[in-house]
């Protein structure tokens, strides 16, 4: 009996490490797919949706000119790529200001995507974890929403 009950706190262990290995924080969307044939099609889903890319940083390439520098400490996960899109939409970035200026902090949102061994993970900080209390949260939770939508359809894999 006592064996079982090992069993069942390790278990539970386990179960409890690969729960808090994702954040609440942060939505993830992973793939099996490399980034380059994510890439495009994600920011052709933002761009169809009225969520206007601004900014693309290509972070692993800007990373790999530091890789001598820095050695051993240089990409320790070993990802194959790191890249983010900045994009907004006039009209959020209007009802989000018009419901509580202060969030526009938020404004332009991110996506980041990372890429190892042919896998793509993409990530989106939650927007309405910022504005919890904020009058702005409804209308957050409404882009929030378009944006994991945008992301699910836009990069599942595809038959």
């Amino acid at each position: 009996m006592k064996i079982i009950n090992k069993i069942v706190v390790l278990l539970l262990m386990l179960l409890n490490s690969s729960v808090f290995a994702q954040s609440a924080s942060i939505f993830q969307h992973q793939v099996s797919r490399p980034m380059d044939q994510v890439y495009g099609a994600l920011y052709k889903a933002l761009e169809d949706e009225g969520f206007y890319v601004v900014f693309e940083a290509d972070i692993g390439k800007n990373l790999s000119r530091f890789a001598e520098k820095w050695g051993e400490n240089y990409n320790r996960n070993q990802l194959d790529g790191i890249r983010s899109l900045v994009f907004c939409n006039g009209w959020y970035a209007n009802a989000v200001s018009n419901a509580d200026p202060a969030m526009l902090a938020l404004c332009p949102l991110r996506l980041s995507l990372i890429e190892k061994k042919g896998m793509t993970t993409v990530l989106f900080a939650r927007p309405t974890v910022i504005a919890a209390e904020s009058p702005a949260r409804q209308v957050l939770m409404r882009v929030e929403n378009e944006v994991i939508d945008i992301v699910k359809k836009s990069v599942t894999e595809k038959k």
